[in-house]
């Protein structure tokens, strides 16, 4: 006969918790005894497991509301529907957790500003006073602006099926950046700065696949196919599948790595074993190093995803095979990192070199 299981979600001594209810059972006691970061509550007579995205899936159990509760509650009851409503098209049409996180949150902002206005009562013009009041007073840039236009459109025109040009929005020019990179002794440098062997194998793990900061910390053990040579990253940004090469002076870090941490879900474990480490985290042991390095260039941890493709360039990968490697969607994005390689240039000399000062 199967035994009924129930979880409950509950903030358990300032922690938000998963508690796991079911008959008196010895071989279920010792089942759940098993999971990792499990623990017993005397008060109310139950084990439990901190409330994450690994056991909410594990459980079955529905995602945690996208939506921050301090956001929730600036939001007049009149509009909360609108909010909900919003989300439950996002999820069904399966858009990532961050892109509801984001989409979200942004369309948020407009229903606190309302107060006890409808979201569904505003016309084109008022809609237009909204977005000149965010460039004009809360002087938000450019590319958040693109963010709500975008998250505001999707509620018009995917959630109410109004027509695709509902209103006619102007949209602030995108300004056209290159991408930050290290040169490779700065890389060296930086790396040279590490000591903790876990901050080590993240960081060169990170530059040596050129891997965003999201998917050093979502990679989980089985995701490194060393008979193979290859690291399999799952899920990426667009909810995209890639495969990356496992360099071989990382995978003996990566042994070296496992042997002392012995990790056994995430290859990258957090405060808790089922949770992964976080990113803030691992962008701060960068910017630690960074400055450690006195290192005065702008770059953040994504510059080594982009120092990683321009390197590549520079020593005459095709420019189609570095695409594949990070993922992109469109070559434009890639032949960004051709205007930062100095493979077209190295053999350019300055007309000053060539000038008679003496």
């Amino acid at each position: 006969m199967a035994i009924e299981i129930k979880y409950e979600l509950a903030n358990h001594q300032g922690k938000d918790v998963i508690f796991i209810h079911f008959e008196k059972n010895l071989e279920m006691n010792q089942r759940v005894r098993k999971l990792v970061g499990v623990k017993w509550s005397s008060s109310k007579k139950a084990w439990y497991v901190l409330d994450s995205v690994f056991y909410r899936e594990k459980f079955k159990l529905a995602p945690r509301s996208p939506i921050g509760k301090e956001v929730l509650s600036n939001i007049h009851a009149v509009n909360q529907p609108a909010l909900h409503k919003y989300v439950e098209v996002l999820q069904l049409k399966a858009y990532s957790i961050k892109t509801i996180t984001t989409y979200g949150n942004e369309f948020a902002q407009l229903l606190c500003i309302l107060k006890n206005k409808n979201v569904d009562d505003l016309d084109a013009n008022r809609l237009r006073d909204y977005f000149l009041y965010c460039t004009n007073t809360l002087k938000l840039s450019e590319h958040t602006i693109h963010s709500r236009i975008n998250a505001v459109k999707f509620y018009y025109e995917k959630v109410m099926g109004r027509e695709k040009m509902f209103f006619d929005i102007p949209r602030p020019k995108k300004p056209i950046q290159l991408p930050n990179v290290l040169a490779i002794s700065q890389v060296e440098l930086l790396f040279s700065k590490l000591e903790n062997l876990k901050h080590k194998t993240m960081l060169f793990l990170a530059y040596s696949a050129g891997l965003r900061v999201s998917e050093v910390v979502g990679l989980r053990v089985k995701d490194i196919h060393s008979a193979r040579m290859v690291i399999n990253i799952k899920g990426a940004k667009g909810k995209k599948d890639r495969m990356v090469v496992l360099s071989q002076g990382i995978l003996e870090l990566l042994r070296k790595y496992f042997t002392s941490y012995q990790p056994k879900y995430w290859l990258f474990e957090g405060q808790y074993k089922e949770e992964p480490y976080s990113t803030r985290s691992l962008q701060m042991i960068f910017h630690r190093a960074k400055h450690e390095a006195r290192i005065i260039q702008d770059v953040t941890f994504h510059s080594l995803r982009h120092s990683y493709a321009t390197h590549l360039h520079e020593r005459g990968t095709d420019i189609r095979l570095i695409q594949e490697l990070l993922g992109h969607n469109d070559i434009k994005t890639t032949l960004r990192y051709t205007h930062v390689s100095t493979r077209r240039i190295e053999n350019v000399i300055s007309p000053f070199d060539n000038l008679n000062l003496e």
